[in-house]
């Protein structure tokens, strides 16, 4: 049977082995049945360059590249956290970069994906951010400084933005119903899978009349989260991380 893999939000970072092993378990034996895997963005906790060539960020791109190899192929939306990858990177893991939105035809049905970010529009601070960080002269900027002050810009980046989620209700840090409407009416498809918000679901709605769905992957913090895709069916499913022989 045909089917398509789609994960994010894995924030992949060296302090959480257990996300990592679980994702290079779904690599070597899930992932190269498939006809495609896409990841929707949010792959590593934090992203400041290709430039920063390490063990970690190599043993990822290695492990990527070969389910890649055996003929799948991946593809990679960029998320909030490693919109800085570029195509270094992606020939290293065997990426395909797709543009922020796209829509895609998955076995007949035309089906947007994205990270997710763009849709939550209650969060006015974070959008005015999203539009500096996704233009063309911020990122040029940034990538020209040292690793160690990008470094440093990250992890200042990460300490804001978790202070400033304590200040929001879940209602601004949720996508927007209406964004979401006119998002999909816009490109003319009854179905979206994104993530970025990390509260996994299928929600059914209409868009312009006809019955329409929105497929919500979830985080990796606690357990692996894959959406699978055939012709007929949509499994949102958790994968429990597997722990380390003693």
């Amino acid at each position: 049977m045909s089917f398509t893999y789609f994960i994010a939000d894995l924030h992949l970072s060296p302090e959480r082995e257990d996300i990592s092993q679980c994702l290079f378990q779904f690599l070597r034996h899930n992932a190269r049945q498939a006809d495609a895997l896409y990841v929707l963005g949010d792959l590593f906790e934090a992203w400041i360059g290709d430039d920063n060539q390490t063990p970690f960020n190599q043993k990822v791109a290695s492990e990527f590249k070969h389910v890649a190899d055996s003929g799948v192929k991946i593809y990679f939306i960029h998320g909030n956290r490693d919109f800085l990858i570029r195509e270094r990177f992606a020939k290293q893991a065997g990426f395909t970069l797709l543009p922020e939105q796209v829509v895609v035809n998955l076995y007949g049905t035309p089906t947007l994906i994205s990270h997710g970010d763009e849709l939550c529009t209650r969060d006015v601070a974070y959008q005015k951010f999203r539009r500096k960080a996704r233009g063309w002269w911020w990122p040029r900027l940034v990538l020209c400084l040292p690793l160690s002050t990008r470094q440093r810009i990250a992890d200042n980046g990460r300490a804001a933005s978790k202070e400033n989620q304590k200040q929001l209700t879940t209602e601004i840090m949720d996508v927007t119903q209406q964004e979401v409407i006119n998002t999909m009416a816009r490109f003319n498809v009854q179905r979206l899978i994104h993530g970025h918000t990390h509260r996994p679901d299928i929600h059914d709605f209409e868009v312009n009349g006809l019955p329409a769905q929105r497929i919500v992957l979830g985080d990796w913090y606690d357990q692996g989260s894959i959406l699978k895709v055939s012709k007929d069916k949509l499994l949102l499913t958790e994968h429990p991380f597997f722990k380390s022989a003693q």
